[in-house]
């Protein structure tokens, strides 16, 4: 169930006899006055880029998630919870006001959303499932251009169906307003609202990610670098990867971090011979050749975005055996130190 402004949504007045779905709920949402101004809000704020060194000692507790991942913080453990990458991805978060804790997930497919929404509030709601629940939905643009296809044969719904971002953000919040939780949605700063313009008329998304305070609840943009999207940054790359190929993750969210323990715990993932040769070949491309090759949304991607993708390619050319990075089948821990980073835990 979705609440906007205070109020139900779709209003208990509608006159609609059929059943919203979809793509008719999110258009709405999105041109809602309240959620209109909420965006306007959201992109007025600066973003924050997160370095590890940058970082106050008040804010030095934080929990990063990769693509396809989530957590759920406590606020006893964590100052704040974010995600970036998001460019045809999205980011969602889920607090529950009246204890802090939160819950962020990175979005990639709508296959992982009916599932992945439940694993996000499994935590947060638990018995009542009548709590009131803020809702921020940040990332992913317009990625299909105005004049994609035929416009004498193809509708304008049919034409945002082809690309990433809509069909996502569609199934999201129609899982949304299905279910029985009470989801305030404070924050929809997606497609049309996330979306900036070249003078070409090349689309753009405006932010890639976010941070939530698990104190106060706020939101802001953000980004993070190699010091920040941690810890075990290249496996935790690898493991999504590996993830589409393994059954036991099928429409489900990658778990890494565990709520009561404050722990990371990377869970072993194999990789392929498969896997390796494309590392070997996928090298030898171009950066401009591999943009085309790996990415949803070439000419949208951050300036690391290849070069990420390089620094995987050779650990797995160093690591073809991915039993040398779960030795025994066990997972990789990762618990914090006193001043907030993370460190490998010893057996």
């Amino acid at each position: 169930m979705i609440f906007v402004g205070g109020l139900p949504f779709p209003s208990e007045s509608s006159s609609s006899p059929q059943p919203q779905q979809g793509l008719d709920i999110l258009q709405a949402l999105l041109d809602h006055p309240f959620l209109e101004s909420a965006s306007s809000t959201f992109k007025a704020i600066p973003e924050r880029k997160f370095s590890v060194p940058q970082e106050s000692e008040s804010e030095r507790r934080w929990v990063y998630l990769f693509q396809r991942e989530y957590a759920t913080v406590d606020p006893a453990y964590v100052d704040f919870v974010g995600t970036d990458e998001a460019t045809t991805c999205m980011g969602l978060a889920i607090r529950n006001p009246e204890t802090g804790m939160t819950s962020v997930a990175h979005l990639d497919s709508p296959e992982v959303v009916d599932t992945g929404l439940s694993q996000m509030l499994s935590l947060l709601v638990q018995h009542n499932k009548d709590m009131e629940l803020d809702v921020h939905l940040v990332g992913g643009f317009e990625d299909v251009s105005p004049n994609h296809g035929n416009c004498n044969t193809r509708s304008e719904n049919q034409a945002k169906l082809d690309g990433y971002s809509f069909p996502l953000a569609a199934k999201i919040v129609e899982t949304l307003c299905k279910r029985r939780e009470r989801f305030h949605i404070r924050t929809l700063c997606i497609l049309r609202h996330n979306t900036r313009r070249d003078p070409e008329g090349n689309a753009y998304p405006v932010f890639n990610g976010f941070m939530v305070s698990t104190s106060t609840g706020s939101i802001i943009p953000a980004s993070f670098n190699e010091t920040s999207r941690c810890p075990d940054e290249i496996v935790r790359r690898i493991r999504v990867s590996a993830s589409y190929e393994d059954s036991r993750w099928e429409g489900r969210l990658l778990e890494t971090y565990e709520t009561q323990t404050d722990l990371f715990k990377i869970a072993p993932c194999h990789w392929s011979l498969h896997q390796w040769h494309n590392a070997w070949s996928l090298q030898n491309y171009s950066d401009s050749e591999i943009l085309l090759k790996c990415s949803t949304s070439p000419s949208a991607e951050a300036p690391d975005f290849v070069k990420n993708l390089r620094r995987v390619w050779d650990y797995l050319i160093e690591y073809p055996d991915w039993r040398e990075t779960f030795p025994m089948k066990q997972p990789r821990v990762f618990e914090r130190t006193a001043e907030g980073g993370w460190k490998a835990k010893r057996c």
